[in-house]
């Protein structure tokens, strides 16, 4: 009897541990990002009184309605960027700060690595991160989940005599990191899988597999056979 009961309890734990963690954790990781971009949004309100901001007149940390009200402002001033960025005075105007930040030593560095990751990551381009591949990784027989981060590798491909693709290869369960893979384009098998589909694929162990609906048999092209690799 008493062994019944705890079994009966135990079901009952696990599966309300499996509605109540994906909330709390989600709650967390709202609260922790909230709190990571208050700690620069907050430095908006510099024009307002400490005693009037923050807890302790002014010693304690400030006050969360205040923060949302610095992060609001913040959305505001970069909405109010993003509209001067559209006309030509605008342009003009980040042109002459992107050439003084340029000239900047230490400065030029940094400002210039962020831009390049920010444009790599822009909706301008078509290919980082917006397809999902297949590849053969760590040896021939075993696949893995990649994304292509890049299709255009000029030197490498020359010197190669293939062309080649940059895949990156998350790790499970942490996608943000992972490894870097140069790939013939041949032993690349390009997947319909969404990548929101694909990351939610990789941090589920791939318990969570996405639903696909095969096309029509006349429409399946037959695998293409692996070319050598030239060297």
């Amino acid at each position: 009897m008493k062994r019944s009961v705890f079994s009966h309890w135990q079901t009952n734990f696990w599966a309300g541990l499996a509605v109540v963690l994906p909330a709390v954790i989600s709650i967390a990781v709202v609260v922790w990002l909230f709190g990571t971009v208050a700690n620069i949004t907050d430095l908006l309100l510099f024009f307002l009184p400490r005693s009037l901001t923050h807890v302790n007149n002014g010693v304690g940390p400030m006050h969360w309605y205040w923060s949302m009200v610095a992060f609001t402002l913040a959305v505001f001033l970069i909405s109010l960027v993003g509209l001067l960025a559209r006309n030509y005075i605008g342009k003009r105007v980040i042109y002459w700060m992107e050439f003084g930040l340029l000239r900047v030593p230490l400065v030029n560095k940094i400002y210039s690595a962020t831009k390049q990751v920010n444009d790599a990551f822009s909706a301008s381009n078509k290919t980082a991160f917006r397809t999902v591949a297949l590849v053969e990784f760590p040896h021939p027989g075993s696949y893995t989940i990649g994304f292509i981060t890049n299709e255009q590798l000029s030197e490498v491909q020359a010197k190669t005599g293939q062309r080649m693709f940059c895949i990156f290869m998350p790790t499970t369960p942490n996608p943000t990191s992972g490894f870097l893979l140069l790939v013939p384009a041949n032993r690349v098998i390009k997947l319909d899988m969404p990548v929101s589909d694909a990351i939610k694929y990789v941090i589920s162990l791939g318990s969570l597999m996405p639903e696909y609906t095969s096309p029509p048999i006349s429409t399946v092209a037959p695998p293409a056979a692996f070319e050598p690799i030239v060297k």
